[in-house]
């Protein structure tokens, strides 16, 4: 086995004293990749990503106008959007979250120094003032390159609020809306594809019950009509963490003439929270570090039960299942507004993103878009700006590395490891995902959970043959590592050679604490 070294100094050193250990003290396990049994394809939109009206994701993070000194196109910031189509953003969902169900659209249209401004009673109670609506999101997206995720008014709105934005966007012909539009300066409608009827209506979107939503939502979802050759996805507010009745009568009551399902997706959001001692993103002890993840592993038991009372309903599984939410939530940094959730990201965040996207791909036949919370300065962000200031953190590093499963055929693996033990407690080790794109090529995500021990896999793969090799790992020497405007490149991606063939497949050494992406061709 031969290591090359790494560009930064910490992977060097964290590497390398992990990889080096003497044998007894890293733990082992056995890997089996079928890269002959492939079926599923993994939706790209699972690497989806979400922008509420939340602190400063929208102004700030992606909005500062036309006249900012911050280099722009029509008032979004340049480094921002070139940072998410580096990682191949595939969807974005907008305005909310919470805030889509105190927003009304038309006040967001127009003439800038006309629109109204709104009260942000969910988030600091601070006065916005609609420089950023409808085109402006739109436009986002096409500068992106991404599907627009449009999260609908059902709580404090009407259902002809609601008719009119779908109209407002997608009419091609004559209309009162289509009109405005075209008077706002839009003369073709736009393509939305996704459009969601309301958001956590069992809180913060009107506290309702599932049969009371069940019923608003059949009323809402009629007056969602498709204009023109533009067909919309419904996607019905579903459950939060493990209330599955939520889910269960969702399914048995959203359907509509003929017994034909109503929806086309249901959403589902889950927060694995913070640690067990502390809720400092940066200050914590292995306590956390391991609740943590063993919480963000219960995505996958969660999902399971879930899909399993869809399944019920849908055999054939033609309802998809949205995570729309999803990711860690710390305690703000010191000094930030409480309600603005601005907090950093560490190395144990991306573990959390690794591990949960893996989660993901094994539940790609049900899971057909995810969206992290969320994309700029606000929870597990991708990004985070000061200014004219812009870093992306460890757990964008992790979406760029795993930008290689969108759309690529999910490989059924088999994984045999040492559990990690902390304190009398277990979680599994190691965690695994693989799939095979377009062109042949396989690509495995592992993560080694522990943050004391190397993992040594013995990898058979079956169906194919591992004629070249290669790797990025994302780690380094402190489990609290994270990037800071002063120190960007704290926690990057690097090469990693930690492997070797054999004849069956191929042995790997996964650092303690890391992400390993592998392509085999």
């Amino acid at each position: 086995m031969k290591l090359r070294s790494f560009t930064a100094f910490a992977a060097i050193f964290c590497l390398f004293g992990n990889v080096f250990a003497a044998e007894q003290y890293a733990t082992t396990g056995a890997l089996t990749i079928h890269a002959d049994r492939g079926e599923t394809t993994i939706n790209r939109n699972i690497y989806g990503h979400f922008a509420e009206h939340l602190g400063r994701c929208i102004y700030e993070g992606i909005w500062v106008g036309e006249d900012s000194p911050i280099p722009n196109t029509r008032g979004i910031r340049n480094d921002v959007v070139a940072a998410l189509r580096r990682i191949k953003i595939p969807v974005l969902r907008w305005p909310g979250g919470c805030f889509a169900d105190e927003y009304h659209w038309k006040d967001g249209i127009g003439p800038r120094d006309r629109r109204p401004s709104m009260v942000n009673t969910h988030w600091g109670g601070v006065t916005e003032n609609n420089h950023f609506g409808t085109h402006e999101f739109m436009d986002l997206c096409e500068q992106l390159g991404c599907e627009p995720y449009i999260c609908g008014n059902l709580g404090s709105g009407s259902v002809l609020e609601m008719q009119q934005w779908v109209e407002y966007l997608t009419m091609p012909g004559v209309s009162p809306m289509a009109d405005l539009r075209r008077a706002n300066g839009r003369e073709r409608p736009w393509k939305l594809k996704y459009f969601g009827v309301g958001n956590e209506n069992w809180g913060c979107g009107g506290n309702m019950t599932p049969e009371y939503y069940a019923d608003q939502y059949r009323r809402y979802a009629t007056y969602v009509r498709n204009f023109g050759d533009n067909r919309i996805f419904k996607i019905a507010c579903g459950s939060q963490s493990d209330d599955y009745r939520w889910t269960d009568v969702l399914m048995r009551q959203c359907r509509g003439y003929g017994n034909r399902y109503m929806m086309d997706g249901l959403s589902y959001h889950y927060y694995c929270g913070s640690g067990a001692k502390t809720r400092s993103a940066t200050e914590f002890e292995e306590i956390d570090w391991f609740h943590l993840l063993r919480r963000a592993l219960r995505t996958d038991e969660l999902l399971a039960k879930h899909g399993a009372i869809m399944d019920k309903y849908d055999p054939e599984k033609k309802i998809a299942l949205i995570v729309d939410e999803w990711g860690a939530w710390h305690a703000v940094e010191p000094g930030a507004n409480r309600r603005f959730l601005y907090q950093q990201n560490t190395l144990r965040d991306a573990l959390v993103a690794a591990i949960t996207l893996n989660v993901f791909n094994r539940h790609c036949d049900r899971v057909k878009m995810a969206n992290i919370a969320q994309t700029v300065n606000v929870l597990q962000a991708m990004v985070l700006t000061d200014k004219e200031k812009m870093i992306v953190t460890p757990t964008y590093h992790v979406f760029e590395m795993y930008k290689v499963h969108q759309d690529a055929v999910r490989l059924p693996t088999e994984l045999e490891a040492d559990d990690y033990l902390f304190e009398g407690n277990k979680m599994p080790g190691v965690d695994v995902s693989a799939s095979r794109d377009g062109e042949g090529k396989i690509h495995v995500t592992l993560c080694n959970l522990n943050p004391r021990r190397p993992a040594r896999l013995e990898c058979l793969l079956r169906g194919a043959a591992a004629e070249r090799i290669s790797g990025r790992v994302l780690t380094a020497a402190e489990m609290t590592a994270h990037n800071t405007f002063e120190q960007p490149e704290n926690v990057v991606p690097a090469e990693f050679d930690a492997f070797s063939k054999s004849d069956a497949g191929m042995s790997v050494v996964l650092p303690a604490k890391s992400v390993v992406v592998l392509r085999i061709e």
